[in-house]
């Protein structure tokens, strides 16, 4: 026999279940320290002045 099963409650569920994905993705893309922000943007410029002190000059 199929269980009974409350529409409102399905759909609050569901809801609820999108929220926390989002909720997910927000902590990893904003959920960073300044600290970690200054790290990776000061690895970033070293890594640019690399190539760039590598790259041929062409005449």
């Amino acid at each position: 026999m199929a269980t009974i099963l409350s529409l409102s409650s399905a759909r609050k569920a569901k809801s609820k279940a999108a929220e926390e994905v989002t909720a997910v993705e927000n902590r990893t893309k904003f959920g960073r320290t300044k600290a970690e922000k200054l790290r990776d943007a000061t690895v970033l410029e070293k890594v640019k002045a690399q190539i760039d002190a590598h790259k041929r000059e062409d005449s």
